[in-house]
C-alpha cells in the first residue's frame, strides 16, 4: 500500500464567508451528518418530499473505492487480453457520466507501450463520425458501447454506425465491440445477441457523474494501461478522510461542500483552474457540480476552461478553486491566484501530489455534492430537467423538415447575415442583467480550429460584458450542465451555433441521419431552454463554420 495518506494542506481563502463556512460545519458535526451520509439516510436531502428510495439507490458511490478493489484484477487482466491481440485504438461510444471520467484520464495519462490510444467519441455531428473513423483502423480497434440506461441514442446510433461498417467485412465484428452497462439494460441484451467479446455490469446503484471509480471509468482506463488499483487506493485515502467518524471540520469532503454551498448564495459561478497535468479533469467536474446542484431555481454554475482575463474583469458572483499539483510549477497560475485574493475574491486551492490524486479527488467532490446539496435544500443525485430536452428533441426529430429548418423558439439568425447578426447580438446581450452568465452551446464538430474560434468569442464576450462564460459542445452539454440551464436559477443568456452539415451520414438500421439527429437534439434544447423562460438566441452557420464564427466574433 502507498503511504500516500497525507499531502499538502489545502488553502481556503474565503473572506467574510469564512463565519458561515464554520457554523455549517458546526452543525454538520452536531447533527451526525457523517454517519447519516454513510447510513444512506435519505433524509438528508428529502426536504419533506421527494422518493427516499431513489436516493438511496443512488448512493453505491460511497463503496466504490472498496468495491470495486475485487473486481480490479480482472478488469486489468481483459486489458492484457486486449493488448496481446494486437488492438492499437479504443474508442468510446458514450456521453456524459459515461464518456467524461475516460476523458480525464485519456487527458492525464498517457498510453503504456504497447496498450492501446484511447479516444473518445461523444459527438453525433456527422464531421465528428467522419473524423473518428479516419484516425482508426477499424480491424484493430476495439469499440466500448458505454450507457448506464442502455438506451441513450447517442453511444447506440455510433455503435450502429461502426457495426456496420466492420459487419461489411468477412470476420464476425461482435469480437471488436464491448459494452458498460448496468445489469439487465437492452445493451446488456444487444451485446449478448451480437456477441460482444465482453460485457462489463455496474453496481446500478450509481449514478452517471458518480461513475467514474466504475468500470465506466476503471474499464477504460485499464485498456490504456494505467493502473487502476492505485486509483482506488487514493480514493480509499479519501473515503477514510471523509468516515463516520470523523470531525466535520477536519473532512476534506465536507469541508468543500459547506465551503461551495455557503459561498455558493451570492458567488454561484465557480471558476475552476488547474495547473498543466490536471487541464483535463474540471471538464469531469463540470457535470458532477451543474448536474448535482442546478435545481429548483438553485445552484451553482462551474465555469470550467474560461479564457484568463485581468482580476478586474471578473465579477463578484464568482468563487475561484484551483487544482494545483506541486512539480507543475505553474507561477503564472499562482500569480493570477495572489491578484485574485488581493481583489477580494474568494479562492480555494487544492494541492495534489501528483495526479493519481485524481482518484483521491474524484470520491472528496462527490462528497462534497451530497453535503452541498443537503445545505442548498437540493437533491444531488437526480436529473429532472434533461428529460425535457429529450422529449422536444424527439419532437423535432420527427417533424417533416426537409433541410431540418426549425425556430426554437428564439430568435433565429443566418451568419452569412452580418447586418442581421449584428442587430441580433446587440438585442440579445441587452436583455443581460448583473451576475448573469452566457452559455455558448456549439452544436458542430469539436475539431481543434472550431474550439479555438469559439473561445475568441467566449473572450468577447466576457471582455465586452464581464459577465461569467461557459462553452459546450452538443450534444455533450445536455448530459451536464444542461440540466443547470433548464433547472438553475435563471441567469443566463444562451447562444446557440449550429451548421448544416455536409455531408450527412446515415444511422444504419434506423431511418434517421446523424444530421437530423444533432439537428433535432439542438431544437429541443432550444425550445426547452424557451419554455422555460430563458433568452436564447441561435445563430445558424450553414456551411461556413470558420466564417460564420469570425462574423460572430466581430458582431459582439
Amino acid at each position: 500500500m502507498e503511504r500516500m495518506n497525507k499531502r499538502p494542506a489545502d488553502e481556503y481563502q474565503l473572506g467574510d464567508g469564512a463565519p458561515a463556512v464554520a457554523a455549517r460545519l458546526a452543525e454538520w458535526q452536531s447533527s451526525g451528518f457523517l454517519k447519516r451520509l454513510w447510513a444512506k439516510d435519505a433524509a438528508l436531502w428529502t426536504f419533506g418530499q421527494g422518493a427516499a428510495s431513489e436516493i438511496v439507490d443512488r448512493l453505491g458511490w460511497l463503496a466504490l473505492p472498496e468495491r470495486m478493489r475485487p473486481e480490479t484484477a480482472g478488469i486489468m487482466a481483459f486489458a492484457e487480453e486486449v493488448k496481446a491481440s494486437g488492438f492499437t485504438r479504443a474508442v468510446i461510444l458514450g456521453m456524459g457520466g459515461s464518456s467524461l471520467a475516460p476523458e480525464v484520464f485519456r487527458g492525464t495519462f498517457r498510453p503504456k507501450p504497447g496498450y492501446p490510444e484511447l479516444l473518445v467519441l461523444d459527438s453525433t455531428h456527422p464531421a465528428a463520425v467522419a473524423a473518428a473513423e479516419k484516425l482508426i483502423d477499424p480491424v484493430r480497434t476495439l469499440f466500448i458501447v458505454s450507457s448506464k440506461s442502455g438506451t441513450t441514442i447517442e453511444p447506440l446510433s455510433l455503435f450502429r454506425y461502426f457495426w456496420d461498417r466492420l459487419s461489411r467485412r468477412s470476420e464476425p465484428a461482435g469480437g471488436r465491440f464491448i459494452a458498460v452497462t448496468d445489469p439487465g439494460t437492452p445493451l446488456a441484451g444487444l451485446a449478448a445477441e451480437r456477441k460482444f467479446r465482453r460485457v462489463f455490469l455496474s453496481p446500478p446503484d450509481v449514478g452517471g457523474r458518480f461513475s467514474g471509480l466504475s468500470p465506466f471509468g476503471l474499464v477504460p482506463a485499464a485498456l490504456m494501461g494505467i493502473d487502476i488499483g492505485r486509483l482506488l487506493e487514493r480514493a480509499r485515502f479519501a473515503a477514510a478522510a471523509d468516515a463516520p467518524d470523523e470531525n466535520a471540520a477536519k473532512s476534506p469532503g465536507l469541508r468543500l461542500g459547506a465551503a461551495l454551498a455557503e459561498l455558493g448564495r451570492s458567488h454561484n459561478k465557480l471558476t475552476i483552474l488547474a495547473s498543466a497535468s490536471l487541464h483535463a479533469f474540471p471538464e469531469w467536474l463540470e457535470q458532477l457540480v451543474a448536474e448535482s446542484l442546478g435545481k429548483d431555481g438553485r445552484g451553482i454554475l462551474p465555469i470550467v476552461d474560461e479564457p484568463l482575463a485581468a482580476v478586474e474583469s471578473y465579477g463578484r458572483d464568482r468563487m475561484f478553486v484551483t487544482f494545483l499539483v506541486e512539480t507543475d510549477q505553474d507561477h503564472g497560475l499562482e500569480n493570477h491566484l495572489a491578484a485574485l485574493e488581493e481583489a477580494g475574491q474568494p479562492v480555494i486551492r487544492i494541492r495534489l501530489l501528483d495526479v493519481w490524486d485524481i482518484g483521491r479527488e474524484m470520491f472528496r467532490w462527490e462528497t462534497a455534492m451530497a453535503a452541498a446539496g443537503a445545505a442548498l435544500g437540493v437533491q444531488p443525485f437526480d436529473q429532472p430537467d434533461v428529460e425535457l430536452a429529450k422529449v422536444l428533441a424527439r419532437k423535432a426529430m420527427a417533424e417533416t423538415q426537409p433541410k431540418g429548418e426549425g425556430d426554437p423558439g428564439g430568435e433565429v439568425i443566418v451568419s452569412a447575415d452580418s447586418d442581421g447578426l449584428g442587430r441580433a447580438v446587440a438585442g440579445w446581450l441587452a436583455q443581460a442583467k448583473p451576475k448573469d452568465y452566457v452559455a455558448l452551446q456549439a452544436f458542430l464538430a469539436p475539431d481543434d480550429d472550431t474550439t479555438r474560434a469559439l473561445q475568441d468569442i467566449r473572450r468577447a464576450i466576457l471582455k465586452k460584458t464581464g459577465l461569467a462564460t461557459t462553452l459546450g459542445f452538443g450534444p455533450r452539454f445536455l448530459h451536464s450542465t444542461g440540466q443547470y440551464h433548464k433547472g438553475g436559477p435563471n441567469e443566463g443568456l444562451f447562444l446557440q451555433v449550429l451548421d448544416d452539415p455536409v455531408p450527412d451520414l446515415a444511422v444504419p438500421e434506423t431511418d434517421d441521419t446523424f444530421g437530423r439527429l444533432i439537428r433535432g437534439q439542438a431544437m429541443g434544447d432550444g425550445r426547452a431552454l424557451v419554455q422555460r423562460g430563458r433568452r436564447v438566441l441561435q445563430v445558424n452557420l450553414k456551411h461556413d463554420v470558420a466564417g460564420g464564427l469570425e462574423r460572430l466574433r466581430r458582431a459582439i
